[in-house]
């Protein structure tokens, strides 16, 4: 069971998985930290020198509503999002140019009937001449 497992992690893929997890968080604390520290405050700067976190906050009895909170989610989410698509797209160009590539390259493989058929062709040609 231990060889299974091992030989299941090992695959390229899951390898590669795990690599963007890590990756993937990484840079959704370094967006989260741009959105935070300097997206919202200079949003906040322009909307009259408010907090957006603080301003957007409502209690009804002991719960709390945070407006400014889900905002910075939502702009964090689109950044995230954003770009994800942005390398998906390119790592799509890549790999239409590395197919039109491989497509190029590919020799032209001449199947056994057809030689056939051009032989008989020619044949026929130089019995009519």
């Amino acid at each position: 069971m231990w060889k299974d497992f091992k030989a299941f992690a090992m695959k390229g893929n899951i390898v590669d998985l795990a690599i963007a997890v890590v990756i993937g968080g990484a840079f959704g604390k370094i967006v989260t930290s741009l959105v935070d520290n300097i997206i919202m405050p200079l949003v906040g700067i322009l909307l009259g020198g408010i907090d957006l976190t603080k301003s957007f906050v409502f209690e009804v009895g002991e719960g709390t509503i945070q407006f400014g909170v889900f905002l910075q989610s939502i702009v964090d989410f689109l950044i995230i999002a954003f770009s994800i698509f942005m390398a998906l797209r390119l790592l799509a160009k890549l790999n239409r140019k590395k197919k039109e590539e491989e497509k190029e390259e590919a020799p032209v493989v001449v199947d056994n009937k057809e030689e056939l058929l051009k032989e008989i062709r020619d044949l026929l040609k130089e019995k009519n001449n």
